[in-house]
């Protein structure tokens, strides 16, 4: 029997997609940092193999016996280092696509991001057709779209790749705080104020599905978005407060009077609660259309609302303690502050 492979499988979608290969019947062998932790495999019939994704040699030996590689390894922080996520990102889907070249995979299928595809225009949604622009400032969004041009670079050259792209993936189960994190900042309050802008939501347990039927039916050298709702950020904090019970964040702010907080909150000890490069990338519309996907896949997904909501309960079973500690209203400072903005509002066209 031939061996499906995936990088990344640790981490929050790739153990879903692990599981999802399991249950299919694959015999599934993961990849593994020495450090790596394996709670998210746990009951899982997978075999694990030490092998860091960006090392030639290490990923050869994972590669022996295998027909089908899911390469999902990559890093998300927005507070990484661009020489950190271009390495994380770039440099091992490079060294990944290439060994699976030279060993002859049957397939492969790459997990790239929306990212890759650029934020719509304001108001708007994008697909799969969107030119790349670029030029945004943000480290992660280069990187990813780097690491999706190396995928189809290695597809030209013969190997039968297709690429996904996940939208901001939720759902119950982020061991590693990954894309969920903003849920969790949220019920901690720890986001003292947003700017205007949008994001794309899916169920992880759909991306996962979106991934397999990428290896069944998906075309080598294609991408296909696997996303949901788009939301602004006031629907989205709206719905985590309904569901939460927590107070949404009092303050909506213009992008330059927002990055200037920053600065000076980054300034300031302790923990930093936004970054400048995060409110760059919250100013954007990361809004979609997944119509290739479900055409094309056959793919579908759950109501918006039950994986908003599983995030949500999986954050207050997780983080009963500190929830409990952080209360439910916005610290008073930022309530008075939030107020006074939208009285001047009302008064200054």
């Amino acid at each position: 029997m031939s061996i499906t492979l995936v990088t990344g499988a640790t981490g929050y979608i790739g153990s879903h997609v692990a599981r999802a290969l399991a249950d299919r019947g694959d015999e599934v062998r993961a990849t593994v940092r020495a450090t790596s932790k394996l709670e998210a495999l746990k009951g899982l019939d997978v075999e694990t193999v030490v092998a860091d994704v960006s090392d030639r040699r290490a990923v050869r030996r994972a590669l022996r016996g295998v027909s089908r590689v899911f390469h999902v390894a990559g890093s998300t922080n927005l507070r990484a280092s661009a020489d950190a996520l271009f390495h994380a990102n770039v440099v091992a889907t490079r060294t990944v696509l290439e060994e699976c070249l030279r060993a002859d995979v049957e397939r492969v299928v790459h997990t790239s991001s929306v990212a890759a595809v650029g934020p719509a225009p304001t108001g708007g949604a994008a697909d799969e057709r969107q030119l790349w622009r670029g030029g945004l400032g943000i480290p992660y969004v280069d990187a990813k779209h780097e690491a999706e041009v190396e995928a189809m670079r290695i597809a030209a050259r013969g190997l039968p790749v297709v690429v996904v792209c996940p939208a901001v993936v939720l759902g119950a189960g982020d061991l590693g705080r990954s894309s969920t994190e903003i849920v969790r900042r949220f019920m901690l309050r720890r986001i003292p104020a947003y700017v205007e802008g949008a994001i794309n939501v899916v169920d992880v347990a759909d991306v996962a599905a979106g991934h397999l039927l990428a290896d069944e039916l998906g075309v080598p050298g294609e991408r296909y978005i696997l996303g949901n709702r788009n939301y602004t950020w006031d629907r989205l904090f709206a719905d985590l407060a309904r569901l939460s019970g927590i107070e949404a964040p009092a303050m909506r702010l213009p992008v330059p009077a927002a990055l200037a907080l920053a600065e000076t909150l980054g300034r300031l000890p302790g923990p930093t609660p936004v970054t400048p490069v995060e409110i760059r990338s919250a100013a954007h519309w990361w809004t979609y259309r997944s119509t290739k996907a479900r055409r094309e896949l056959g793919w579908s997904t759950r109501p918006h609302e039950e994986t908003v909501e599983a995030t949500v309960a999986w954050y207050r079973e997780r983080e009963s303690g500190r929830l409990a500690r952080s209360g439910t209203r916005q610290p008073l400072g930022w309530r008075v502050a939030g107020s006074t903005l939208r009285r001047i509002g009302e008064l200054v066209p």
